[in-house]
């Protein structure tokens, strides 16, 4: 069994639901996975933001871990995944807490997959908007 790793690369290919006033120089989805603590993804309003993750190959996800900014996290966040030309089936679900520190979700006997969409569901915020300072898939690459 190979070791348990970030399933993110230079290839994986991201999509968000929204970025802040469309600013994306700002707020774009490279923040969540720039290891920085100063920069994040912030969605606009909206009920339901997700982000969807492609990948160069086939992956088997073990485990998300995200950082939230509190007063703008998921109260509940589902996972979706799929091989290429298939549609999307449910994977998992999760409940994050409305709170600053990095948090991580295991996923159990997740299928493999070329693509993983993660709705970010019941945002904390009023609003709807989502704050994501951290994000990062583990898991093994086939």
């Amino acid at each position: 069994m190979a070791a348990t790793a970030s399933l993110i690369c230079s290839e994986t290919v991201s999509r968000v639901s929204s970025v802040l006033n469309r600013e994306v120089k700002q707020f774009g989805k490279k923040y969540m996975f720039d290891k920085n603590e100063e920069t994040c993804w912030n969605s606009d309003q909206g009920s339901t933001q997700w982000l969807t993750l492609e990948f160069p190959q086939a992956v088997r996800a073990s485990q998300i871990r995200v950082q939230f900014q509190g007063g703008f996290a998921s109260r509940k966040c589902t996972v979706q995944g799929c091989r290429k030309g298939e549609d999307l089936s449910q994977v998992a679900e999760f409940y994050p807490e409305d709170t600053n520190s990095l948090q991580s979700f295991a996923l159990q006997e997740a299928p493999l997959s070329d693509k993983l969409k993660i709705n970010f569901e019941n945002s904390t915020d009023f609003f709807g908007r989502i704050i994501v300072y951290q994000l990062d898939v583990l898991g093994e690459r086939f």
